[in-house]
């Protein structure tokens, strides 16, 4: 399942991250690729753990708790720390899958990379090229979404960022491990939730079917989670 979470910065973020983005030192960003998607990779980077990087990266994490959608999509358990990116012009990409497992840096903590997020931090008419192209078994999907905007994939999906041909592509970039291993089960309980609200909205809280459908999403919950 790719979904699209809008607005989970908002302009005023987006702002105060690129101009602490301006003043941050930039490192190259195969530091954290391995060996096949590092022969792939050419942008630059925040370092891991920098002062920039731990600040800009709460404040993602702070709005993504704030978010219905994202929480309901991705039914997450572990967050790894965001990273930042930027791509210049010739800058991109090539096709790779994300590593399995990440070790999160300063802790004996592990997570399974069970979805990727891309949080765009730029405005799409700011750069030509950069788009983040997804491949599923529905085909190709291009993303390049406006500022503040984020991307849920799987990370088992084959993906690349196409070169930058004019202009400057940032973005963070992390992922999850989500209490539902399994994608097409995520999908349905997502399905499911969606419609739970839609029904509500329309019925009220107490309508017997909403409960009952309700009861239905937690139980599922409760048979498919590792939590």
């Amino acid at each position: 399942m790719l979904i699209c979470i809008p607005e989970v910065l908002t302009k005023e973020q987006v702002a105060h991250c690129r101009q602490t983005m301006d003043k941050a030192e930039w490192v190259d960003g195969r530091g954290t690729a391995g060996p096949q998607s590092g022969s792939v990779k050419h942008n630059m980077q925040l370092p891991e753990g920098s002062p920039a990087a731990r600040e800009l990266g709460d404040m993602v994490l702070a709005a993504l708790s704030r978010s219905p959608l994202f929480i309901s999509a991705a039914i997450p358990q572990r967050i790894f720390p965001p990273l930042f990116n930027s791509y210049g012009v010739g800058h991109s990409f090539g096709t790779h899958v994300d590593g399995s497992i990440r070790a999160i840096p300063g802790t004996p903590m592990r997570i399974r990379t069970d979805l990727s997020m891309t949080l765009f931090l730029a405005e799409p008419d700011e750069y030509d090229g950069g788009e983040l192209t997804v491949e599923d078994r529905y085909g190709t999907h291009e993303v390049k979404l406006p500022a503040g905007d984020m991307v849920l994939y799987p990370a088992t999906s084959l993906h690349h960022v196409k070169p930058v041909t004019r202009g400057r592509r940032v973005a963070s970039f992390f992922w999850l491990q989500s209490m539902v291993r399994d994608d097409g089960a995520r999908t349905m309980l997502f399905d499911l939730d969606q419609t739970i609200q839609d029904l509500t909205a329309e019925r009220g809280l107490e309508d017997p079917a909403c409960v009952r459908l309700t009861g239905i999403y937690h139980n599922l919950i409760r048979y498919w989670a590792d939590a």
